[in-house]
């Protein structure tokens, strides 16, 4: 029976069972917990499945009536739901940085269309359709990784106030992964907008109005 303070033997009491069952008898829960030798875990585990099944008197054909955990099934209930979170973490963040790319593909779009004199006159004055092509993926790159930094500020700002309640740690690799994402994103989404003003002909691009 243990304590209202912090899970230490300091604050535990060890009593019969008979007796807990006495001063507790509504109690519905009954939790046993079991130290295996060291390799041995599969043979306890069936001693004390047939040792419970024979106190509880379940029949032979019907189900077990109580519930039984290992440390090794527990690690890997608790691998299987952070998969779950994983995947749906990565299936949110994919639809996220999808409609973000789409939005900023528009952007440079019209950012072509706006600049088509511009573009023409370059390329008048000798610029090739590859200085066009990476000028206007430097800024699409430029914007979404001004992006990304702004949401890291947010989320180190974010964990800081985490911190004061739980202790909180976010590995270097994140932020790292987080900002190259963000730029990756710049670079796919400002290709075609780029491949457009690259490829624009100069002669038409200096009579567009």
């Amino acid at each position: 029976m243990s304590g209202e303070g912090s899970d230490d033997m300091n604050n535990s009491v060890f009593i019969p069972f008979s007796e807990a069952r006495r001063l507790k008898p509504d109690a519905e829960d009954v939790y046993v917990i079991a130290v295996a030798r060291p390799g041995r875990m599969e043979e306890a585990t069936d001693q004390i499945t047939d040792l419970l099944r024979v106190r509880r008197k379940v029949a032979l054909e019907q189900p077990n009536n109580f519930g039984m955990a290992t440390v090794s099934s527990i690690s890997d209930q608790f691998r299987a739901i952070s998969i779950g979170v994983a995947i749906i973490m990565v299936v949110l963040s994919s639809i996220g940085l999808v409609v973000g790319g789409i939005g900023v593909m528009n952007i440079m779009l019209v950012s072509v269309t706006e600049r088509t004199r511009e573009i023409g006159i370059r390329r008048a004055m000798g610029a090739r359709r590859r200085d066009i092509l990476w000028q206007f993926l430097v800024e699409a790159m430029t914007m979404t990784g001004v992006g990304g930094l702004i949401g890291l500020m947010l989320g180190w700002f974010t964990t800081l106030l985490i911190n004061l309640l739980i202790p909180s740690y976010v590995p270097v690799w994140a932020p790292a992964s987080g900002l190259v994402a963000s730029i990756g994103i710049g670079l796919i989404f400002g290709l075609w907008p780029a491949l457009k003003a690259a490829r624009l002909n100069p002669i038409e691009a200096l009579r567009y109005e």
